[in-house]
């Protein structure tokens, strides 16, 4: 990840290590503008900016990817068109706009 003058500095759970060599793309996260590398997935992009990926429905904890390979329900995240992806199996997209800290009422 980047520092632009828009750009979120890094706070996230993960930290890239190696492998820089691939395109940078742009996404925003609940409005902020993030960098991602093209191939990176959604969930990746995330927690490289962020601890959590989401907030619990049922309870006050935060929720970072649990089987990361599609199967569970615990990365689901919302376009802000309201339609729903899954971050660990979504690939990012230059200009991709996510809503992960609150949706429909949720508090952050």
């Amino acid at each position: 990840m980047t520092e632009s003058s828009k750009t979120a500095t890094s706070a996230g759970r993960i930290v890239r290590l190696a492998e820089q060599g691939r395109r940078q793309v742009t996404i925003r996260l609940d409005g902020v503008e993030h960098r991602a590398l093209e191939g990176d997935t959604v969930l990746t992009a995330i927690l490289l900016s962020r601890h959590i990926v989401r907030q619990s429905e049922f309870g006050p904890e935060g929720r970072a990817g649990f089987c990361l390979m599609g199967a569970c329900q615990d990365c689901w995240v919302w376009r802000e068109d309201g339609s729903r992806l899954r971050a660990c199996s979504t690939l990012v997209e230059d200009g991709l706009e996510l809503r992960i800290g609150c949706f429909d009422g949720w508090e952050q």
